[in-house]
């Protein structure tokens, strides 16, 4: 009959529309929309690779000094210049994009576990269990920051140095400060996540059909609390990659002759007329780091919000 369509192409419309997407494949898929974001993925990942394995790469060692080539401006001996001591400025950016992503990507991983362990409890409990978790939070919220962490880094350094050694001592320290101030926004995003979704239709459901509490938040509401989390995650990072930029810059952070981005730019502060290429290219990873990070997060809060369609 004319304007008929054949069954067989009905058959494969009907299997294309049926066609199960799981939810990573359709936030990827909403990811790759989002252009910018996946630039600062690319540029994130080629700086990953490059600190990663840019020294075993580039064989000059961090520490070696060469009082002839002092304040040598970038050449192909030395892309990045030397410093004061005629050190290598790549090779010292190479070894201290190690520390600081570390240091991003630790106190990022503490400040979700407490954050997430501490809005799960307060979501769904009732009572006085979440009003002292959120006494706690707010607590937290309130003490200021900056003067605390100097504090808490003159008491603990030399301990901990003593007991792990100069470099982790000082990890361990930095990493436990600015994780610990970190995690109250993640635990006020999952205790709201958390009072909206325990009213639910499918946790209702896994209630009534008997789910325990523990079941009802691992198995249901947890995963679906997880997008907003993840943004935060990112959001973090920078955050920590800028608090132990400023912590190094100010001579509080790792020692000397441990580089990191940050104390880079504290150790470059007294020769900024003579040798501007010291603090530009320390600063420059640190701007581009933050920035992509920024954006990535941004990506992910369209690629993982169910309300926005891409």
């Amino acid at each position: 009959m004319a304007g008929s369509t054949p069954a067989s192409v009905i058959a494969d419309r009907f299997a294309t529309v049926a066609r199960p997407v799981s939810l990573w494949a359709d936030a990827w898929r909403r990811f790759r929309r989002h252009r910018l974001a996946l630039v600062s993925l690319a540029v994130l990942a080629v700086m990953v690779a490059f600190v990663v394995l840019g020294p075993w790469l580039w064989k000059v060692a961090v520490n070696d000094i060469d009082f002839s080539a002092r304040l040598k401006p970038p050449s192909w001996a030395h892309p990045f210049g030397t410093d004061d001591l005629g050190q290598d400025i790549f090779a010292r950016m190479l070894y201290g994009g190690r520390i600081s992503m570390a240091v991003g990507l630790a106190a990022m991983a503490m400040a979700l576990t407490v954050g997430v362990a501490i809005g799960a409890i307060a979501g769904i409990s009732r009572g006085y269990v979440d009003t002292a978790l959120m006494w706690l939070t707010d607590l937290f919220l309130s003490l200021p920051q900056l003067p605390l962490l100097l504090l808490l880094i003159y008491l603990f350094r030399d301990g901990l140095k003593t007991a792990f050694g100069p470099e982790v001592g000082v990890f361990l320290l930095i990493v436990c400060v600015i994780g610990g101030f970190r995690w109250m926004p993640v635990a006020r995003l999952v205790r709201a996540q958390f009072f909206s979704l325990r009213e639910k239709e499918f946790v209702e459901a896994a209630r009534a059909l008997g789910a325990t509490t523990t079941r009802q938040v691992v198995r249901h509401i947890l995963p679906n609390a997880l997008g907003p989390v993840i943004v935060a995650g990112t959001i973090d990072v920078a955050a920590a990659i800028i608090a132990e930029s400023t912590l190094s810059f100010l001579g509080l952070g790792f020692p000397p002759d441990i580089p990191t981005w940050g104390r880079i730019l504290y150790d470059s502060k007294e020769y900024l007329d003579i040798a501007t290429y010291w603090a530009l290219f320390p600063g420059a990873a640190i701007f581009i780091a933050v920035l992509a990070i920024n954006f990535i997060g941004d990506g992910l809060r369209d690629a993982l919000d169910p309300r926005k369609v891409m």
